[in-house]
């Protein structure tokens, strides 16, 4: 979303947590542990769809609130979603027992990863308040956990999660319980050729979802589903595993560092790809190279 992903929160005092964030296609999240033991303030006028992932957090007095719709004075709001959409106003207070963990995600109302078979644009959502919602949950958390532990993670998951928040937002708009209709068979033999091929001759590069979907002519979303319906797995873990995999080759040549190696495998930095690469095999990369010796 360019400029347009870089809405906030507005906490008074300022200084009333401490904050991580992250920006991907399409969402901007915000990881935030609250410090503010005497209480504090908050609203957000919606320029975009806003959910709130709240981990934990016990109020002894407060509202939470969006004009002119709905309100709420609940006091444990641990695990509990709320979602605002676009042109609300948010706000609230809070006096707290146990100090909240939250988690914001800013949505593109325009959903440029979302099927368009889901009308994710069209849909006139509706506020509410501290919900509960298991699927929309596990997803946003995994969201999260992007920003909370960067390490090892890439782009191309990102913005398959972000797909996925769109299609459980979707699912949660239409009220039945089941996701949007959308075709789920898997992969012609074309398409599976052509995306394989084009993952494993750019392992060294951050690949976007948008491209993969491009090359098979589907939707990104569309697209996901297919090739794991196809793989047995989503893309973005068959790119670890083909990365991981390339890996093990070139660690068996000796005069090759762990760095470059990393490098070639696509990662920035030799700690991330060691994360990555004891997580598929169980071994640390140096572990693995002793034991071709």
């Amino acid at each position: 979303m360019g400029d347009y992903l870089r809405p906030r929160m507005r906490l008074r005092p300022g200084d009333a947590a401490r904050r991580q964030e992250a920006s991907w296609r399409g969402l901007s999240v915000e990881s935030v542990q609250f410090t503010a033991s005497e209480g504090f303030e908050y609203d957000f006028t919606a320029s975009c769809h806003l959910l709130i992932a709240a981990d934990r957090g016990i109020r002894v007095k407060g509202e939470s609130r969006v004009d002119g719709v709905i309100a709420s004075s609940r006091r444990d709001i641990g695990r509990t979603l709320s979602f605002v959409p676009k042109g609300y106003v948010f706000r609230g207070s809070f006096v707290p027992r146990v100090l909240p963990r939250t988690g914001y995600l800013y949505i593109d109302p325009s959903a440029p990863l979302a099927d368009p078979e889901i009308g994710f644009a069209e849909i006139q959502f509706e506020p509410r308040l501290f919900f509960t919602d298991p699927a929309l949950w596990t997803t946003a958390r995994k969201i999260l956990g992007l920003v909370e532990a960067p390490e090892g993670s890439s782009p191309l998951y990102a913005e398959t999660l972000t797909a996925s928040l769109a299609v459980e937002l979707a699912r949660l708009h239409a009220g039945d319980g089941r996701p949007p209709a959308i075709e789920r068979g898997g992969l012609a033999g074309w398409q599976r050729r052509i995306v394989c091929d084009f993952i494993n001759d750019n392992l060294d590069r951050h690949i976007s979802l948008e491209e993969l979907a491009a090359l098979a002519k589907l939707s990104p979303t569309h697209f996901c589903r297919s090739f794991t319906r196809s793989l047995g797995m989503p893309p973005h873990q068959y790119q670890v595993r083909q990365r991981v995999e390339h890996a093990k080759q070139l660690l068996a040549e000796p005069d090759r560092t762990i760095t470059e190696v990393a490098i070639a495998a696509g990662y920035s930095a030799s700690s991330n790809f060691a994360t990555v690469f004891r997580r598929v095999t169980g071994v640390s990369p140096r572990e693995f190279r002793r034991s071709l010796q």
